[in-house]
């Protein structure tokens, strides 16, 4: 009996080892927003390209769709599809006049105030999962994020009083900005930093610049201050680094104004690469600099892929129109709702309660491309929110099943649009697919979209097609500035890449993989599980793990019936078990990257 105490005893002891030192290793997740995965090379990059060659390097990742922003960084923070999070895009609907976006009933989301007001509308916590973030920070972990506005808040979203997490964004120091403690305002005047952050380069003067100021900035701060601050603590920690280059210079350049080419591959997209690659150089070198690097384990990926803006239509009644500022013939902001104005004989207004008719016949456009279609701009028919290759329509009047078909006949008329996805509620559409196929239908807190609009894309004809994928975008910018959004291949491909103690080292994944599992999976390394509160949930990828064995994926392509045009939207999804990952959809010959079915 003894014995049997002694031998349990010292297994006991020795699973306490293994967790305990799980839990003194340290993360960072470094997102370089809008890092295409074909974009990475030992030249423009040779940071992430050399964690890729000696850490993991992902060769089938993904992100999720709709491929933007905000959305993506809820699964990265939570590890759940946003059917979960509620986060559907940068701009979604939500039933209130949002009064932090100047009672927009479509808010962009990217916006600390913004967050704060959805959080109090929703239970205290929009997302309504927790993040990995809020995990470790609840289990004593040091927390720490820095970068873009909107991603940084949705990391630790219920913290944004600044009173436990550490925050830097675009608006740290102003005043929609996260509060500093005085502590850490100490510790910046100590290192001669300032206590507010300098502004986006591109919002100042849009062209030719990349985002090298601000990022320098986020740089020093953590870098100089916080990881020796981290070390001399004592305690673990994990930082979140979300680079805002090359994201924002490859939406702002210029270097092709109107043209298709060089489009996002000019060179001040180029410089923007190396600018996030240096940031995560620096960061590197702290780390080894402060014997942290043994016990850190580096995460690195992108929200999305990128794309270059296309603005052309040949059947677009918006592309007919002039408007101020839009060449003749290029497709205007809020082309699909003026399309959808026209089709349905409905009156379109800007996304406000009180919101004035837009005359676009006469040259008015929605301001951001969000509208309202209907009488009454309070209660809506019709509304769309705009993200770039892809358009969330939402149909909250009680007419909503006899007004789907509406909608989905005018979608079906124009040749920029690739492929449909409805509500199931709605009913089974010809042409299209249901939402649940996408993971855009579960437990979510803000209204579920009735149907997601996918836009065409295409190779400009380079030897890569992947390297020089364009959109069509409901955007503000300008054909040839960049955008993402799409189930283009060339937006659902990420980069990602890892090294540390936890990983295998010189390993090709081929297995896929995707921004919805990351969270569970660096919690895993820890020794943790991650409380859910929906079912669709990313994976553990346990085959970039040390000692992890590779996993078997199967590939399905799921078919639509035929559109009375004889369209189909299709999508190629990949499966680990019951994990999907959605490489690339749409209709056959308008999105780049799709594989047509074998038979």
């Amino acid at each position: 009996m003894h014995l049997l105490l002694r031998a349990v005893s010292a297994a006991c002891a020795a699973l306490f080892s293994v967790s305990a030192s799980a839990q003194q290793q340290n993360i960072v997740l470094f997102v370089a927003d809008g890092m295409r995965a074909a974009a990475v090379s030992p030249e423009l990059t040779p940071t992430m390209a050399r964690i890729r060659a000696e850490g993991i390097d992902f060769r089938n990742s993904h992100s999720l769709f709709p491929t933007v922003t905000s959305a993506n960084a809820s699964a990265i923070a939570t590890g759940h599809y946003f059917g979960d999070t509620s986060d559907f895009g940068n701009s979604i609907y939500v039933r209130f006049p949002v009064a932090s976006a100047q009672g927009a009933f479509t808010p962009f989301v990217q916006d600390n105030f913004v967050l704060a007001e959805l959080n109090r509308h929703m239970g205290g916590n929009f997302l309504a999962e927790k993040s990995l973030m809020a995990f470790l920070r609840e289990k004593g972990y040091l927390t720490a994020v820095y970068g873009k506005v909107g991603p940084v808040g949705i990391q630790d979203i219920t913290q944004l009083d600044g009173r436990t997490t550490i925050f830097f964004d675009d608006d740290t120091g102003k005043k929609n900005g996260i509060a500093l403690t005085a502590e850490l305002a100490a510790q910046l005047k100590v290192a001669d930093l300032p206590l507010e952050t300098p502004g986006r380069a591109q919002r100042v003067s849009p062209g030719k610049v990349t985002n090298i100021l601000q990022q320098t900035y986020y740089r020093n701060v953590v870098t100089k201050v916080v990881l020796p601050h981290f070390k001399a603590s004592g305690k673990p920690f994990m930082i979140v680094y979300w680079s805002p280059d090359p994201d924002g210079t490859q939406h702002s350049q210029l270097d092709s104004e109107n043209e298709l080419t060089p489009g996002i591959n000019g060179p001040t997209s180029q410089a923007a690469l190396k600018v996030a690659d240096d940031d995560l150089a620096a960061i590197i070198a702290a780390l080894k600099a402060l014997g942290l690097e043994g016990s850190t384990n580096i995460f690195v990926t992108a929200d999305h892929g990128f794309s270059t803006v296309s603005k052309e239509s040949a059947t677009s009644p918006a592309a007919k129109l002039r408007f101020e500022e839009v060449p003749a013939g290029h497709l205007p902001p809020g082309f699909l709702a003026i399309d959808l104005a026209v089709a349905l004989n409905l009156p379109l207004h800007e996304p406000f309660a009180k919101g004035p008719v837009l005359d676009f016949r006469n040259g008015k456009h929605p301001r951001r491309a969000n509208a309202l279609l209907g009488q009454d701009p309070s209660k809506p028919d019709i509304v769309i929110a705009a993200n770039g290759g892809a358009d969330l329509i939402y149909l909250p009047s009680e007419s909503a099943r006899q007004l789907a078909p509406k909608v989905v006949t005018a979608l079906l008329a124009q040749d920029y649009v690739s492929g449909i996805f409805v509500d199931d509620d709605l009913g089974k559409l010809p042409g299209t697919l249901p939402l649940s196929i996408l993971r855009l239908k579960g437990g979510a807190r803000t209204p579920i979209p009735s149907i997601v609009v996918n836009f065409r894309s295409f190779s400009t004809g380079c030897n890569r097609p992947l390297y020089c994928g364009a959109i069509i975008a409901d955007t503000t910018l300008k054909q040839g500035q960049g955008h993402h959004g799409s189930l283009s291949r060339s937006d659902t491909a990420n980069f990602m890449a890892a090294i540390g103690p936890s990983f295998r080292s010189a390993f090709q994944n081929r297995a896929p993989v995707s921004n919805a599992d990351i969270a569970p999976t660096l919690a895993h390394l820890l020794g943790f599980e991650l409380p859910a509160s929906g079912t669709l949930k990313g994976r553990v990828m346990t085959e970039i793990l040390k000692d992890g064995a590779d996993v078997v994926s199967t590939h399905k392509d799921v078919v639509s019936d035929p559109s009375p045009e004889g369209l189909r939207t299709m999508v190629n999804l990949q499966y680990v078990g019951d994990t999907p990952y959605f490489s690339a959809g749409g209709f056959a010959g308008r999105t780049l990257g799709l594989r047509m079915p074998a038979n």
